[in-house]
C-alpha cells in the first residue's frame, strides 16, 4: 500500500473531545480516508469478520486488548504474533495505531461509527421501522420505495415490533420519528379533546363574568 493510504500516526483533534463516540469518529474517518474508494467495502468487511468472529465470541480477547495491566509493546506485540499475518497489512496496521494511542477499547464503537460514516458518503440512511406485527416482504419494499420518493433517500431499514403501538407505524429516520401510530393517534385525540374542553370551560367562565359585570 502507498504511503497516501498509510492511516495517520497521529489523530487530530482527539482529546479535544473526550466523549467515546467523538473519538471513535475521529478514528472511523481516519480508517475510511486511508483506503481508495474501491478499497473500503473490503477493509469494512474484513474489520466487522474481525469483530464478530474474534473479538464478540470470545470476551476475554477485548479484555485483553483493553487491559491497562498490559503494556504498549506487550499489546504490540500480541498484535503482530496473533492478528498480523491473519489479517491484511492495512488492518493489522490500523491495530497497532489504536494500541499506541490506547484506543483499542473504542475497536467495536469505531466500527459502527465507520459503517454509519460510509452509508453516509454513500447517499445512504439508516431508518428504523418499528410495527405492531411483523411487517411482510412486500410491506417492507413498499415502505423503503415510499421513503425513497418523500425523503429523498436511499434507505437502510431495520425493523423491530412493539406490540404496544396498536397498529401503524413509528419510523425514526435520525432524529426525526415520524408517529402513524394508532397510540399516537388516540394520544392525540385525547389532547385535542382535552384542549377543546378546557377552552370550552374558559370561554363559559368568561361569559359568566360578562354577566356578572353587567
Amino acid at each position: 500500500m502507498t504511503a497516501k493510504h498509510q492511516i495517520k500516526t497521529r489523530i487530530e483533534s482527539v482529546m479535544q473531545d473526550p466523549s467515546a463516540g467523538a473519538v471513535a469518529r475521529v478514528y472511523a474517518d481516519a480508517f475510511l480516508n486511508a483506503l481508495p474508494a474501491e478499497g473500503v467495502a473490503e477493509a469494512l468487511s474484513e474489520y466487522r469478520e474481525f469483530v464478530d468472529h474474534v473479538v464478540a465470541p470470545d470476551p476475554r480477547f477485548g479484555r485483553l486488548f483493553a487491559s491497562g495491566m498490559f503494556t504498549r509493546d506487550q499489546k504490540l506485540a500480541l498484535v503482530d504474533r496473533v492478528v498480523a499475518g491473519r489479517v491484511s497489512e492495512f488492518f493489522a496496521n490500523f491495530l497497532r495505531v489504536l494500541v499506541r494511542h490506547d484506543r483499542l477499547d473504542l475497536l467495536t464503537l469505531i466500527l459502527a461509527q465507520a459503517e454509519i460514516e460510509r452509508e453516509r458518503r454513500t447517499g445512504q440512511t439508516r431508518v428504523q421501522v418499528i410495527s405492531a406485527q411483523p411487517l411482510s416482504v412486500g410491506a417492507l419494499s413498499s415502505i423503503r420505495e415510499r421513503l425513497t420518493q418523500v425523503l429523498s433517500i436511499t434507505p437502510i431499514v431495520e425493523t423491530a415490533v412493539d406490540p404496544s403501538l396498536l397498529g401503524g407505524l413509528r419510523i425514526r429516520v435520525g432524529d426525526t420519528v415520524y408517529d402513524g401510530s394508532l397510540r399516537a393517534r388516540f394520544n392525540q385525540l385525547r389532547h385535542r379533546v382535552r384542549e377543546r374542553s378546557l377552552h370550552e370551560i374558559q370561554s363559559g367562565r368568561n361569559r359568566f363574568s360578562h354577566s356578572e359585570r353587567d
